[in-house]
């Protein structure tokens, strides 16, 4: 079995309750990033050791949050060492918009691994986009590079769309399963 982390921030609680979802799904080990941007004490060696990482937060203002991208900088070292070359790579975000720039966000996850020399994982889920379709359903939003969720603004934590923490669960099982495939090779 292959040992996955889904390490995010969360600024209001919504994003972390898809990182619950999708660490279900990938039976992956949680990892938060502090209100400051920082790490558990072991955050560096507990990422090292895994054999993928799901990156996970909200986008604000058309970009992952500023506490994010503090921990992206902290990768330097683990880049300098090559210490993350060919581990497994995914992404998720939220926000309160149903585009709301999340793309960007994931496209900055994945300029992330990309530059670890890491193996990104799509989405891997065609889009619910017919008449018929709701926010209930799996995909709802058509993402393809990673997970999109939607939280409206005014929502608590229990009103996430099911679709989306349904897509969420999929996803972690996806990665976790891409990871196991080539631990394999």
């Amino acid at each position: 079995m292959s040992k996955v982390i889904v390490v995010y921030h969360s600024g209001y609680g919504h994003t972390r309750r898809v990182a619950q979802h999708v660490a279900q799904g990938a039976q992956a080990d949680l990892m938060e990033i502090d209100a400051e941007g920082n790490l558990p004490a072991d955050g560096l060696d507990r990422l090292n050791a895994a054999d993928a990482i799901i990156f996970g937060a909200p986008t604000y203002m058309g970009s992952p949050s500023w506490q994010f991208k503090k921990f992206a900088d902290t990768t330097s070292k683990a880049w300098f060492t090559r210490a993350w070359q060919d581990k497994v790579f995914g992404g998720f975000t939220n926000s309160a918009s149903l585009n709301g720039d999340k793309q960007v966000s994931l496209i900055a996850m994945q300029t992330l691994a990309s530059q670890h020399g890491g193996v990104w994982v799509s989405l891997g889920l065609p889009p619910s986009n017919s008449k018929a379709a709701t926010r209930n359903d799996p995909n709802n939003l058509g993402g393809s590079v990673g997970l999109l969720v939607q939280s409206p603004s005014d929502a608590s934590v229990d009103e996430i769309p099911q679709g989306d923490l349904d897509t969420a669960s999929h996803y972690g099982q996806r990665v976790a399963g891409v990871a196991a495939k080539l631990r394999m090779a």
